[in-house]
């Protein structure tokens, strides 16, 4: 199980129990990983002594895994990496108190890490390092962030020869029909689904319900409450776990924002509370809503601020096909006491159990980001000390006719981000200026595609 950690500081002692015990041990390599831009974990194994000589060190990383893209093709306007430079490595330092060792893989080792500079600072563009400078900016004000990630996604009865072969039309879903909540449809797949809950809780990443939902083979799992970087560190390894552990029962899982337009999209949904290290500070037992006016702050922060960290949230072409007005997915910033149609669902009503819930992100985010962003956004508003002015929709988006819906498209999102002084002043130029190029690309990516909609549309009788 890995241990709770400090958002600032990253263990790098020889004598670290963990690797203490490798020491002791005859494990012969060790497997390590890093997010890239798109929060896709890339790494490799050390032998042991590679390893041991990482500790402290650090190991070198090409830096082309923040130049190219998910189909590993290179970017070409971009500035912190790229063909100018000549794609060096890049410094990749080891976080010994992620360590884990995969139940899946023969117990192998297991360690994330995150990028510096050369003479230690972090690497502006690391997405684990922009979630711990938005931490920073928090413990400043003298809160923990407290954070819990769920997530949906399909399944299928694929494997990638299987898929290579469709050429991307027609994936089978491991079961059929809408059937949420559905204890038949967790036997369909026992073995899988047990492994999920198993494997993940030997893995350190401790998942609080997992269930079917509305579509079919798609499930969603709630991974527990926890420190920030911690919880996006279980929710990146959540995406990467689940995918090696359905290999070995013939299941493709997909977290794609919205594979089917027929069928609803998937959600990644963030809960966030702060703490005085003591006690929530979200709660407040004389206020009528039992909000504290600091959660009030916060979440007006989020309200204002949402589409500033619009790509952060909906990162991909696919993305804004999950935000379409009528389904679950919400598009528009309102709030709501414990509504699931609103982006940010308050449930107040207990000391420990009060807190926000951010549903616009979708299951394709980096997790790294989107945690970010959403922190980023309720922190503008207590350091502003913004007033939660608008009212609470009720029912189904009903008092939501006036608002601004969210961007139609990647670019239309990225342009705002790129302009916010906000999303600057917390993540820092150079971050900003590097994943809205990243975005851009994929726009141009998009725009050159032919399709299958308009080989459909326009092949036969235009």
């Amino acid at each position: 199980m890995a241990s709770k950690k400090n958002s600032s500081s990253v263990s790098t002692s020889k004598d670290h129990p963990a690797v203490a015990a490798i020491r002791r041990s005859d494990a012969g390599k060790v497997k390590v990983a890093c997010s890239d831009i798109d929060g896709i974990l890339r790494g490799k194994y050390l032998h042991r002594d590679k390893f041991f000589g990482a500790v402290d060190g650090g190991f070198g990383f090409c830096d082309v895994v923040f130049g190219w893209d998910s189909g590993d093709q290179c970017y070409d306007n971009t500035q912190v990496t790229g063909w100018q430079h000549g794609f060096p490595d890049a410094l990749a330092r080891l976080d010994l108190s992620t360590a884990r060792h995969v139940p899946w893989d023969n117990k192998v080792p297991f360690f994330l890490g995150e990028f510096v500079n050369a003479d230690g600072t972090p690497y502006a563009v690391c997405p684990r390092q922009t979630l711990k400078r938005v931490l920073q900016r928090a413990e400043k004000l003298g809160f923990q962030v407290m954070t819990g990630m769920e997530f949906e996604w399909f399944n299928f009865a694929e494997t990638p020869q299987s898929w290579a072969a469709k050429q991307g039309v027609g994936p089978e879903p491991i079961t059929p029909g809408m059937f949420g909540y559905s204890l038949l449809r967790m036997a369909d797949r026992r073995d899988f689904f047990n492994a999920l809950m198993d494997d993940m809780a030997a893995f350190g990443v401790p998942i609080e319900g997992l269930h079917t939902e509305t579509g079919p083979g798609v499930y969603e799992a709630a991974i527990a409450f926890s420190p920030a970087l911690e919880q996006a560190d279980r929710a990146i390894l959540f995406k990467t776990g689940a995918r090696e552990i359905g290999k070995q029962h013939g299941v493709m899982p997909s977290f794609m924002a919205k594979w089917n337009a027929a069928l609803p999209g998937c959600s990644g949904h963030i809960h966030q509370s702060l703490s005085d290290g003591k006690n929530n500070v979200f709660f407040d037992a004389k206020s009528p809503r039992k909000m504290s006016r600091l959660f009030e702050s916060y979440l007006a922060g989020q309200v204002a601020c949402l589409m500033d960290f619009a790509p952060m949230f909906w990162p991909t072409i696919n993305s804004y096909k999950r935000l379409v007005d009528g389904f679950w997915a919400p598009v528009k910033p309102t709030w709501g006491l414990d509504n699931r149609t609103a982006s940010f669902r308050v449930i107040a009503g207990s000391p420990k159990a009060t807190r926000l819930e951010t549903r616009c992100p979708g299951a394709d985010v980096n997790p790294y980001l989107a945690m970010a962003a959403v922190i980023a956004a309720g922190l503008h508003g207590v350091e502003q000390g913004l007033k939660l002015t608008a009212p609470p929709i009720t029912g189904t988006n009903q008092g939501a006719e006036n608002i601004p819906r969210a961007p139609r498209s990647l670019i239309d999102g990225t342009r705002v981000f790129q302009q916010s002084d906000v999303a600057r002043n917390f993540l820092g130029d150079t971050f900003v200026d590097h994943f809205a190029a990243t975005r851009e690309w994929e726009h141009r990516q998009w725009q050159d595609a032919v399709t299958d909609w308009e080989l459909k549309r326009y092949f036969e009788i235009i």
